[in-house]
């Protein structure tokens, strides 16, 4: 039974009336406030009119004088890691200063005092056949085979030492490994076992209250049913005049009471279910997420202990690659050098010829292997700072290479005028540049204004902006104070305003 039966018809119109007049009321003042805060707000005294002065308006970007320079390696270095760095962010440099020295550097020099030694063997030879045979340069000869014998046997040793190391490394680094993917593997068992447990303690927490809940509905229900028989059975005796009408009016609001403790529970009902399905979808979803994270972990170990073995296959390939070749450059070597102690019995003008030929030839080598080794280390082709670090010790030359190099001392402002406005445009023109990196507006002199029309790079980011702008590159240098106070602000976005004559 609803306790709406109980209610007359007048008193639900006296109701809503009541209810529509204070809905009424509530507007008509929150409508008051809306329309008349925003004129209070908005009240201020006129501007003060000032003169118009005429300016070019454009976006830029802060760049030292002369752009900024990547100091990179060799084509041939690519790839080579940094031994030692020299120069750290914010450091000052002169033209030619060493800033780096590439891990290629022991292997170059060797190569370069390999160069020298063949340097010294072919004069060696030139002088002997110069001299013709004598007991000296037989014996000069078989000290250079006995050299070269030494040699081949130090490199190989050296060689054979490398291969060993590479062995021991690489079992290393994959024991390492997998113990690294076991641990991830054992860590997400945990972390799901433990979020299967949150997940079965909410659905048990949640049955609990829901069954609970019930059984406090049914019984409010019962209450509620109770409370219309009583209701029914005085309005009956007020009927009759058996009752007063304050005994019924109590009875009513009997029912009423017990009305409204049955919605309240049935929403506790409702709001229990809520809380525990959203309770239960983010457990669900962590858990989701744990396994997922734990895949990607265990995927990207799995791929990291394979790149571990390829890398290290291909290294040991190629030392036992070199390890052949060295055995087989000094078995040459050594043959060439046997050749020749049978030939210095002979002085003939085209032996001479041969041998000063063999000094032109090992001389070449050791000035392109002096060369190489001077690539080694990495020199600024001129003076400026040090503004980005890209590539430090024991790390491998980054796409980005090694630094950015740049004259901080001139800063410029490259600003990018729209090409409807650059004929207004004219060298010497002041301008002013701002931006929220700094407080002071700084001063500048426009110095070189391109001769192409180019695409827009810089933005403001605004709702609407046009992204396919065609703009003209306006250089505009500052003045000294200016380029002080921006040196460390390399590329950042400035709004430039270029006064008009």
């Amino acid at each position: 039974m609803n306790f709406q039966s109980f209610i007359k018809p007048k008193n639900q119109l006296g109701i809503g009336l009541v209810i529509g007049a204070a809905l009424i009321a509530t507007g008509t003042t929150f409508y008051g406030i809306y329309q008349f805060a925003p004129l209070a707000q908005n009240a201020a005294p006129l501007p003060v009119e000032t003169p118009l002065i005429r300016k070019i308006t454009a976006l830029g970007r802060l760049e030292p004088q002369g752009e900024v320079i990547r100091l990179g390696v060799p084509q041939n270095l690519n790839g080579d890691r940094i031994a030692k760095l020299l120069v750290k962010e914010g450091d000052r440099v002169k033209a030619g200063q060493i800033i780096a020295i590439l891990d290629a550097r022991d292997r170059l020099q060797s190569v370069v005092e390999e160069a020298q030694e063949k340097v010294k063997v072919a004069r060696a030879s030139l002088a002997q056949v110069k001299a013709g045979a004598k007991s000296g340069e037989i014996a000069a000869q078989a000290a250079t085979i006995g050299k070269l014998e030494a040699e081949v046997e130090g490199n190989k040793t050296a060689q054979e030492a490398t291969v060993d190391r590479l062995q021991a490394q690489w079992q290393g680094d994959r024991i390492s490994q997998k113990a690294t993917l076991n641990r991830i593997t054992a860590q997400w068992q945990g972390e799901k076992k433990a979020q299967e447990a949150t997940i079965s303690r909410i659905t048990a927490q949640w049955q609990g209250e829901k069954t609970a809940q019930l059984a406090t509905i049914n019984k409010l229900k019962a209450e509620f049913n109770n409370a219309g028989s009583e209701a029914r059975r005085h309005q009956q005796l007020a009927g009759e005049g058996a009752i007063s009408k304050s005994v019924m009016d109590s009875k009513k609001l009997a029912l009423e009471t017990s009305h409204q403790q049955v919605k309240e529970a049935e929403a506790n009902l409702s709001r229990i279910n809520s809380t525990a399905k959203q309770e239960l979808a983010e457990a669900i979803a962590n858990l989701d997420r744990i396994n997922n994270t734990a895949r990607q972990q265990i995927n990207e170990a799995e791929a990291t202990l394979a790149r571990i073995n390829s890398t290290a296959i291909q290294q040991i390939n190629e030392a036992e690659a070199n390890l052949k070749r060295i055995k087989g450059s000094g078995s040459e070597q050594l043959e060439e050098a046997k050749a020749n102690l049978d030939k210095i019995a002979e002085v003939r003008p085209v032996d001479v010829q041969a041998a000063e030929a063999e000094i032109q030839s090992a001389i070449a080598q050791l000035k392109r292997a002096q060369t190489e080794l001077n690539q080694a280390f990495i020199r600024t082709p001129n003076a400026g700072k040090i503004l980005k670090i890209h590539t430090r010790s024991g790390e491998k030359i980054s796409d980005n290479g090694i630094a950015d190099l740049g004259e901080t001392d001139q800063m410029v402002v490259v600003a990018e005028v729209y090409q409807t406005d650059i004929s207004k445009i004219k060298l010497g023109q002041k301008a002013a540049i701002t931006s929220q990196a700094f407080s002071e507006e700084l001063s500048g002199k426009v110095q070189e204004i391109a001769l192409k029309v180019s695409k827009q790079n810089v933005f403001s980011n605004q709702p609407g902006e046009n992204l396919d702008s065609r703009v003209v590159e306006v250089k505009i240098h500052l003045n000294a104070e200016g380029s002080k106070q921006v040196a460390g602000l390399t590329n950042l976005q400035v709004q430039v305003a270029i006064k008009q004559d």
